[in-house]
């Protein structure tokens, strides 16, 4: 527990020095700075090699500290009262007079919101009075992030700390929502558009490859190990590595598994960490045999289909 606690002063301290830590939450690590200060959200674009047309993701503890930002709606407090804090980012209007940085909108009167739910996180965000700019941890178009070591992987010293929280427990990014006009889809994640559309009572349009881009993880290419990845392959040839998304009786070494029965969930928040293992085992390409297009499948065969354009 003190041990906690100091990790958590260290990462304070960074912060308030206007640094970029590296910080768990349950979807995937992110790359963290004051979203108030100019200095530090542009520290996190160059980090990243972003581009300054590509918006940040802010982390806020509650709807009370985003009340002073952002103009709240109804559709916004009902999905926010039902899965917040949790793999949800909300986009709505920003207030004239808030205080985050334009570099994080790309001068844009929208801002994309989220309430993380990793206990670490958020004990965190308690000590500080600003909200956090916080995109994955990743060097832009690249595999996120799902433990410290990966964010190390990344940056090295670059970053100056990483608050380690464990292993990430979804593994794959938030949902991002439009909520500014008619609500809309912008990035499938961790939490099941079937849910949202419960809670809203209504069906939602689904728009991840827009060609105007105002939320993350809307590129083609994107969560890519750097290397040619092609999907639903039934066999693979013997110097490729093939994911597969359950455990088979006949093994070979450039078999990957995602899951050990064929779930969905675990093979999730496996994914990024096999990527990762496959790409430091120097493979040349990979195969992934068909994974099912339902649930959470189909967050992580977009993330499939978006690497696979390398």
């Amino acid at each position: 527990m003190k041990s906690i606690q100091s990790n958590i002063k260290k990462a304070e301290n960074y912060l308030n020095k206007n640094y970029c830590i590296g910080i768990p939450t349950e979807t995937v690590y992110g790359l963290a700075a004051n979203a108030y200060i100019d200095s530090a959200v542009n520290k996190i674009f160059r980090l990243k090699r972003r581009p300054k047309k590509n918006p940040l993701i802010v982390h806020y503890l509650d709807m009370n500290a985003l009340k002073k930002d952002c103009i709240i709606n109804e559709s916004f407090i009902k999905l926010y009262k039902k899965f917040s804090p949790g793999p949800i980012t909300y986009i709505l209007r920003l207030k004239k007079n808030s205080k985050i940085s334009k570099n994080v909108t790309n001068n844009k009167n929208n801002l994309a919101v989220r309430f993380p739910k990793h206990k670490t996180f958020r004990r965190l965000l308690k000590k500080l009075d600003y909200p956090l700019a916080a995109p994955s941890a990743n060097i832009s178009t690249r595999l996120s992030a799902v433990q410290a070591s990966d964010v190390k992987e990344e940056f090295g010293s670059k970053v100056k700390y990483i608050l380690d929280g464990g292993k990430c427990n979804i593994g794959v990014e938030s949902t991002i929502i439009d909520l500014i006009k008619k609500p809309k889809i912008l990035r499938l994640g961790g939490l099941n558009i079937t849910k949202i559309e419960k809670v809203l009572q209504k069906k939602i349009n689904i728009d991840i490859n827009p060609k105007k881009k105002i939320a993350s993880g809307q590129s083609p290419l994107h969560y890519s190990p750097g290397i040619p990845l092609k999907m639903n392959v039934k066999k693979a040839k013997k110097d490729e590595a093939f994911i597969l998304i359950k455990k088979r009786k006949m093994t070979s070494k450039n078999y990957f598994y995602l899951s050990k029965k064929n779930n969905l969930n675990e093979a999730a928040r496996n994914l990024y960490s096999c990527l990762r293992k496959i790409k430091n085992k120097q493979y040349k390409s990979i195969v992934v045999e068909k994974i099912s297009n339902k649930g959470i499948g189909k967050v992580i065969n977009d993330r499939l289909l978006r690497a696979s354009r390398f």
